[in-house]
């Protein structure tokens, strides 16, 4: 297992010296990206070479452009013959708004490809989504529920997927979502067709078990931090009783001000 000990929240690699297609440098570009971060510093060299990575890093450090250039990469160095239904790239992350926030980025930083975006996941618009998708998608991002839902449905087959990723893989043992993930990468093509990329928070024992179950001899990397979430990221602890709970969490509701929860 390699592993990078810098808390720097920039390292000093340039993006400009990897060799990236001219529209993944150009979204680069434009996204105002001239300098990989530790995690991205660390994964991509072995990513962009077409081998399976399991990352860990703490949340906010640019986990979600290190697979997306991988992706991008990948996709566009072996294009279609013509625009296909079903997808090449499969992004699962646990929450929807981890989905959109992925899906947003990928928008952003691939603006200049000429690859096909979608989303799924629950809590809005079934037929809307399912319209999308049958109209055909290169990278599909969502949460594995609705994933399964619409496969299961034949609105597309998982047959073509040249990349998987699994976002904070810790996360999906936390919400109770491994079988699912589990039913969706025995559905994949082989092993050796396919690049994976997993990124955690935490390469636990049991996302390392998954990691060597489902991936091909996947290269470890770790961005040794002294804490887990970002410098960014407050947390705080309160002990209240459990009468006081529900007053409690009401007050500090009712302090956030432009704020989401």
């Amino acid at each position: 297992m390699q592993k990078e000990n810098n808390a720097k929240p920039l390292t000093d690699m340039a993006f400009s010296s990897l060799d990236l297609v001219p529209e993944v440098q150009e979204g680069l570009r434009k996204a105002g990206f001239t300098h990989a971060t530790p995690i991205q510093a660390l994964t991509l060299p072995f990513a962009l070479q077409g081998k399976d990575v399991a990352g860990q890093a703490q949340t906010g450090t640019g986990k979600t452009a290190a697979f997306l250039l991988t992706i991008f990469q990948r996709l566009l160095e072996s294009p279609r013959e013509e625009p296909g239904r079903h997808p090449r790239a499969l992004v699962l992350a646990p929450t929807r708004e981890l989905a959109l926030q992925i899906h947003k980025d990928a928008l952003l930083l691939g603006g200049d490809t000429s690859l096909r975006f979608a989303l799924a996941y629950g809590g809005v618009d079934y037929e809307k989504q399912r319209k999308v998708l049958e109209e055909g998608v290169d990278v599909l991002i969502g949460t594995p529920g609705r994933i399964i839902d619409y496969f299961k449905q034949k609105v597309f087959n998982l047959g073509h997927i040249d990349v998987m990723v699994l976002d904070e893989a810790d996360r999906m043992f936390d919400l109770g979502f491994i079988k699912d993930i589990r039913y969706v990468l025995r559905r994949l093509p082989p092993l050796d067709e396919r690049q994976c990329l997993m990124f955690s928070a935490t390469l636990s024992h049991r996302v390392l078990e998954l990691a060597y179950e489902h991936m091909n001899e996947p290269e470890l990397l770790k961005v040794e931090t002294e804490q887990v979430t970002a410098d960014h990221v407050l947390q705080s602890v309160f002990y209240p009783a459990n009468n006081e709970k529900l007053r409690l969490l009401v007050g500090l509701l009712k302090r956030i001000e432009n704020g989401r929860v």
